[in-house]
């Protein structure tokens, strides 16, 4: 199933119930006096939080939410049944927000439930409107409307380890390696148009798409994606052995997640060379290795075709994380 993080919804809470006009008929008591009951609470919307990623694709094709309407009011002035609730599930890490008011709601952890929108209240029933000077009312009131909204719904992943890097780093290859996620793999940039999942361990490992310069300011696939890198634990930035400029690369790429948010340059990282198998021999592969460890000491090179590099790092990263 594709991976969809964003994603506009209309919702709605459900009216009120409407108030009735009722009066009792007893044997022998030809007047019995007003009995309409009030109307029940339109249901409240809440979005809940799941561990499930793809949950927003399952929505594409239902873009409305509307929670149930309340019972209208009963004789003898008992009051309708309350609309049901509706929740809305969503995974965790989704960032909502109200189109009309810029209010809000992060989901962080699996079960976190808010309240989005409010039922209506339910209308008064004739009974509620008796006094000492009308004791036969024929008012009632219909229910109140629930609130609506249209909401923006945008994911931020919640990775254990995130694999970043520019184009064609071999993130995918390297995913593919480490777990049993089999995402698509090409040898040309932004082949992963979305970030591609999978576990190893219980640990779970993010694709994140391609980044150049000036992702940060929406170039490429953009800032789209930069989100999903906030909330990883563990940071592994692959730089291709057969770029001309390993420095330049990993340097690049460390300069938008800056301009993006510099928090992310605190996060722990691990550089891995790929495709080391593209050098001539040990020597060359050792003063790459020795290049990128000026800019951070923990730095493994790798080559697909080489296992031993892949249970190494396989072995390094869940020590990290």
């Amino acid at each position: 199933m594709a991976f969809v993080d964003e994603l506009t919804i209309i919702a709605r809470a459900g009216d009120g119930g409407d108030g009735v006009v009722r009066f009792r008929h007893e044997k022998n008591r030809e007047f019995g006096g007003p009995s309409g009951g009030d109307g029940g609470r339109g249901g409240n919307v809440y979005i809940k939080a799941v561990r499930d990623v793809h949950l927003l694709a399952r929505y594409r094709a239902q873009k409305e939410f509307v929670a149930d309407r309340g019972e209208a009011g009963k004789k003898d002035g008992l009051t309708g049944a309350g609309g049901a609730d509706l929740d809305i599930l969503l995974p965790v890490g989704s960032v909502v927000t109200n189109r009309a008011t810029n209010e809000q709601f992060r989901l962080s952890q699996e079960g976190e439930r808010h309240l989005l929108l409010a039922g209506g209240d339910g209308g008064r029933g004739n009974e509620s409107f008796k006094s000492s000077t009308n004791q036969a009312p024929r008012e009632r009131t219909t229910g109140e409307p629930g609130a609506s909204g249209e909401f923006f719904i945008e994911v931020e992943l919640i990775a254990d380890i995130g694999l970043i890097g520019l184009p064609s780093a071999g993130k995918s290859s390297l995913l593919n390696a480490l777990t049993k996620a089999e995402v698509r793999v090409g040898d040309y940039p932004f082949t992963t148009l979305e970030p591609n999942l999978g576990e190893c361990y219980g640990f779970i490992i993010a694709d994140i798409p391609g980044l150049i310069e000036g992702a940060a300011d929406g170039r490429g696939l953009g800032h789209k994606f930069l989100r999903h890198v906030r909330r990883t634990k563990l940071l592994v930035h692959l730089v291709s052995a057969e770029g001309n400029d390993l420095v330049g690369d990993y340097q690049t790429i460390r300069r938008e997640l800056a301009r993006f948010d510099e928090n992310l340059l605190t996060k722990k990282e691990i550089i891995v060379l790929t495709k080391t198998d593209l050098l001539p021999d040990q020597k060359t592969i050792a003063a790459a290795v020795d290049k990128l460890k000026k800019l951070n000491p923990q730095v493994e090179a790798i080559s697909l075709l080489a296992d031993d590099s892949i249970k190494k790092l396989r072995e390094k990263l869940l020590t990290l994380v």
